[in-house]
């Protein structure tokens, strides 16, 4: 009987299968998954309209662009997603990358505009070679001496960086600007160039061209950079952060021979976009009156919303990501490496390593605040390091991610197959060959996943800053790590309690443009390598 009662109710009558629970739950998955969906965007477009007031242009522009940049855009998406869903990708990544890289130089420009100069980001990189020098040689000449190695490792260039950029610094002639930038920045970036397209081609001459040509093309920016407006300094960084990464992805593109009618995509939004603005221009059509623009970005925070800035913030926030990375990193993926590889799973030992992954659990969902609390008592009352300094916000911000560091990286390292390391062990090899050959190299891209997201929430925290003393409104940016700092989200925040509702509609919801964009691009880069190296698995 009560199989009769089961059959009627969950497999129909007459035998029949019934999918009506089925297709129920399917359709209450889908509608909750476009409920957050629709959601989010509409909240994207409440604050991109407040920040861009795309409505407040003429008629005529927003036609223009409709018909040059929209349509034509709209057109080729629904091509790529309907008939060729592998150009789409390469259609995708064509135009991130560019964007992405595009940050990236304005990153590295803040970095050595404001927290290291030049000059001496040039002595760190003459001592490191020294230091590289050195050790390669010794462990040419003392292969068997392990320990003298690995002292040799550590104290060398340790030794180098207190003793030789001092002693560089103090030369009374040093070269100019932009020759200390090809020789520390342009010639290790086309040394590795040249090693990349080696090892992608199998062909020393490849290499060798692309590592000279990097170089003739950085190095041109000496006599034509000025022609077209720009300095060499600007010049060299916007080649071998922007051109090269996009010259290479486009090469590999066109080599494989898959997915190459993507690579249209970014030249039509480029194409648009300049004949949006030739006909308006020639047309007289006013654009929009957006609060996110350029002097927006360069500009430093003012009592007036027309003239308020976000640039101190964004050197801040650059400036607190380098500790993290510093910081938070290495002491998060060595954690998991020793958790994951040479923690015993048995006796008091192992008892007392799955106590501290509990607590390593716990510790992921702490609320922000109370991070913030442990950075005042331990860095500033305990450690004396001055309450609102980046480097301050920096290593409160490592404490409250490297939870998720460490959990992520474990992740990462678990997922390696057992098999790899069993072949590793068999062909002779010790642990730590394995996990340095075999397991870190296999987990590298989830490890780099999992970091790229921490970063992302460590970017957007507010509360530890709060906490800290960070101060509400710095206008100049700091120039060094115990300078005082102002983050993008601290900024935010005290925009949000201005009284003017120009500042609450209109500069914050720019500021939030800002801080979302640099969000989704890290989270997109994410999904990106995730994606690349799952279908190479």
């Amino acid at each position: 009987m009560a199989t009769d009662q089961r059959t009627g109710d969950w497999y129909g009558t007459d035998e029949a299968v019934s999918r009506l629970r089925g297709q129920a739950f399917k359709s209450l998955c889908l509608g909750a998954t476009l409920l957050a969906l629709v959601s989010v965007f509409v909240l994207l477009l409440y604050v991109a309209n407040d920040a861009f007031r795309p409505l407040s242009a003429d008629i005529g522009w927003l036609l223009t662009f409709a018909a040059s940049l929209l349509l034509p855009t709209l057109g080729a998406t629904g091509y790529y997603y309907t008939r060729d869903a592998r150009a789409g990708e390469t259609a995708a990544i064509a135009l991130g990358l560019p964007v992405v890289s595009l940050l990236l130089t304005g990153g590295v420009f803040i970095t050595l505009e404001h927290i290291v100069t030049v000059y001496q980001w040039a002595s760190i990189v003459v001592a490191l070679a020294i230091a590289a020098a050195v050790v390669f040689a010794h462990g040419r000449v003392r292969t068997s001496a392990d320990l003298e190695r690995f002292i040799v490792l550590v104290a060398v260039p340790i030794a180098a960086l207190v003793l030789i950029p001092d002693l560089i610094l103090s030369l009374p002639m040093l070269p100019t600007e932009a020759l200390a930038l090809l020789g520390s920045v342009v010639v290790p970036v086309a040394v590795v160039v040249g090693w990349f397209v080696r090892r992608q081609r199998e062909n020393d001459r490849d290499g060798a061209i692309a590592a000279g040509l990097t170089l003739v093309v950085a190095a041109a920016g000496l006599g034509l950079a000025p022609v077209v407006g720009l300095s060499p300094f600007v010049w060299m960084l916007l080649v071998v952060v922007t051109a090269v990464p996009v010259g290479l992805y486009v090469e590999s593109v066109v080599r494989r021979g898959a997915g190459t009618a993507g690579l249209a995509f970014p030249v039509l939004v480029a194409g648009g976009v300049i004949v949006g603005v030739v006909v308006t221009e020639a047309l007289g059509f006013a654009g929009p009156n957006s609060w996110l623009d350029w002097g927006f970005l360069t500009d430093p925070p003012s009592r007036t919303p027309e003239d308020a800035g976000f640039y101190p913030p964004l050197v801040g926030s650059v400036m607190m990501l380098l500790v993290i990375v510093v910081s938070a990193f290495p002491v998060g993926v060595g954690a998991a490496v020793y958790l994951e590889e040479y923690a015993p799973d048995r006796g008091w030992w192992g008892r007392l390593v799955d106590l501290i992954e509990v607590n390593i659990g716990n510790l992921a969902g702490v609320p922000s605040v109370v991070y913030g609390v442990l950075g005042l008592a331990l860095f500033i009352r305990q450690g004396g390091l001055g309450s609102g300094t980046a480097l301050v916000g920096g290593f409160t911000v490592s404490l409250l991610i490297l939870p998720i560091v460490i959990i992520s990286s474990q992740e990462a390292i678990s997922a390696v197959p057992d098999s790899m390391r069993e072949a590793s062990y068999g062909m002779g090899a010790t642990r730590w060959q394995t996990v340095r050959n075999v397991v870190l190299p296999e987990a590298l891209p989830g490890i780099m996943t999992g970091n790229i997201l921490a970063m992302g929430r460590a970017i957007g925290e507010t509360a530890p800053l709060l906490i800290i003393g960070a101060p509400a409104v710095v206008r100049i940016a700091p120039d060094s790590f115990t300078s005082k700092f102002s983050a993008m989200p601290r900024q935010i925040y005290t925009w949000s309690s201005e009284i003017d509702a120009a500042f609450q509609h209109g500069v914050l919801a720019a500021g939030v443009m800002t801080l979302l964009v640099v969000l989704l691009l890290m989270n997109g880069a994410a999904i990106i390598i995730r994606n690349k190296y799952q279908r190479r698995d």
